[in-house]
């Protein structure tokens, strides 16, 4: 019912929709430093007060929670179901080519440009979801409501300070992921580990290894400072271990050290396997240089027992498990430091429905005594579960197949979203199964198409829950 005015309504307002999202994806809305009425910074201020601005523009009622979170009430009824976007975006990075990252262009068929994936395109598209059923006066006996965070991709406290004053709505879905509907969120566990050793100054040795930038993150690149070595001999065990890492190795030399950068290619934490690990690739050249034995050089050798290169399961610490639901428990080493004393690492999980503190943590925790090292994490993050069989999940998924034509289903995924914490939160869109939106990377893009097609979907969704 209603599918030909939605589809009629979004596809006359398109060029009306991609201007929006042009307007919101010209603010770098990057978390910033704390001012005053603005805890995000500048520019998630001025996102949020532009969104807001535009949602009254088009007669919603709007209200601006401390400039935390911002509310778009479709109307006055009791609300039934929740929206959850997020207009705060990752830096921008380097390597853009289509075009810069705050200009966004059309191309293609495609609006390139941060954010327009992730999360202001398909915030917009929620928008005018809930603007076609308001226009088209579809009558509805309960409210739907679009919350617009500011701090998604940087711990959530937007939306922590929201629900400290708001109740959860009996549903909620988040447009930043994609279709068909994720309605599990794995849980995790980031392994913060140390040891320590006596400090030898024998010959050769290493004077210090650091890797990762931030624990959900696999390493690109990894560092260490040899002393007491020729580069020849360095080069001659790297171009061998290159050979079986995948991890290409830079050798260079001043006076007195050589320093050794590996290269290997990031990912996302949640899926290792599609990285390839520079920090574990810089350990196993590390281990075959013909170092003076140590406390050190033993403590990575048994760091490689532990997460050898190529583990993106857990093996070696023994918490390799699946289940039908989640699948496989991942595991990415990501961030590490030693110096002559002294390692400090962290590690991180994305956990499947079965995992919990017993066949996880403590399993980690005593594999890691096992060889000397103190696990200094004390708990893990449940995961996020809505069933599929429910009513909330089955509408969602009519509504996807009624307008693409494609069979539904549920997925799980080893990311999070700002659903993870609520009773009954899926991730619904905004993509498509299988388009790769670059997002978090460089000329980050949304196809056109697809946002128009979630708007669409999200209409259809907000008339079946809200009638």
């Amino acid at each position: 019912m209603y599918r030909e005015k939605i589809e009629a309504y979004i596809d006359a307002h398109r060029q009306e929709m991609l201007e929006d999202i042009c307007t919101l994806c010209r603010i770098n809305s990057e978390k910033m430093a704390y001012k005053t009425g603005k805890p995000f910074g500048e520019g998630t201020f001025q996102a949020l007060s532009k969104a807001l601005a535009m949602a009254e523009r088009y007669g919603f009622h709007i209200k601006n929670h401390d400039n935390y979170v911002g509310t778009i009430d479709l109307n006055n009824g009791a609300r039934n179901l929740d929206i959850l976007a997020h207009l705060d975006v990752v830096p921008a990075g380097e390597g853009w080519t289509v075009t810069e990252p705050f200009t966004p262009v059309e191309k293609d068929g495609k609006l390139y440009g941060r954010g327009t994936a992730d999360d202001k395109g398909p915030a917009v598209a929620a928008l005018y979801a809930m603007r076609a059923v308001k226009d088209l006066e579809i009558p509805l006996t309960k409210n739907c409501r679009l919350i617009l965070g500011t701090d998604e991709e940087c711990g959530s406290a937007d939306i922590a300070h929201y629900y400290d004053e708001e109740p959860e709505a009996p549903m909620t879905f988040s447009p930043d992921s994609s279709f068909p509907v994720y309605n599990i969120e794995k849980g995790g566990m980031n392994g913060h580990f140390t040891r320590e050793f006596e400090a030898s100054e024998e010959l050769p040795r290493i004077l210090s290894v650091e890797a990762g930038v931030k624990v959900n993150v696999v390493p690109g690149t990894a560092n260490a400072v040899v002393e007491g070595m020729e580069p020849a001999q360095v080069i001659e065990i790297a171009e061998a271990a290159e050979k079986e890492t995948g991890v290409s190795y830079e050798v260079k030399a001043t006076e007195d050290t050589v320093s050794i950068t590996a290269v290997g290619k990031g990912a996302h934490a949640s899926t290792p396997e599609e990285g390839v690990n520079a920090l574990t690739g810089l350990l196993v050249l590390l281990s075959r240089l013909p170092l003076a034995p140590c406390g050190q050089v033993d403590a990575i050798k048994d760091l490689l027992v532990l997460i050898p290169h190529g583990d993106t399961r857990g093996n070696g610490l023994g918490i390799a498990m699946s289940d039908e639901l989640s699948g496989d428990l991942t595991l990415a080493f990501s961030l590490l430091k030693i110096d002559e004393e002294s390692l400090d690492a962290t590690f991180d999980s994305r956990c499947p429905l079965c995992a919990n503190e017993d066949n996880v943590l403590k399993v980690v925790k005593e594999k890691l005594a096992e060889k000397h090292f103190e696990l200094h994490t004390r708990e893990m993050r449940p995961p996020h579960h809505v069933s599929g069989d429910s009513p909330f999940v089955k509408t969602l998924l009519a509504a996807y197949e009624q307008y693409t034509g494609q069979k539904g289903q549920c997925l799980s995924m080893g990311g999070g979203t700002y659903v993870h914490d609520l009773k009954n939160g899926v991730a619904f869109g905004a993509s498509m199964p299988g388009t790769d939106n670059r997002m978090h990377g460089a000329d980050e893009f949304a196809v056109i198409d697809e946002l128009l097609t979630a708007a669409k979907i999200y209409a259809q969704v907000i008339v079946d829950l809200c009638q």
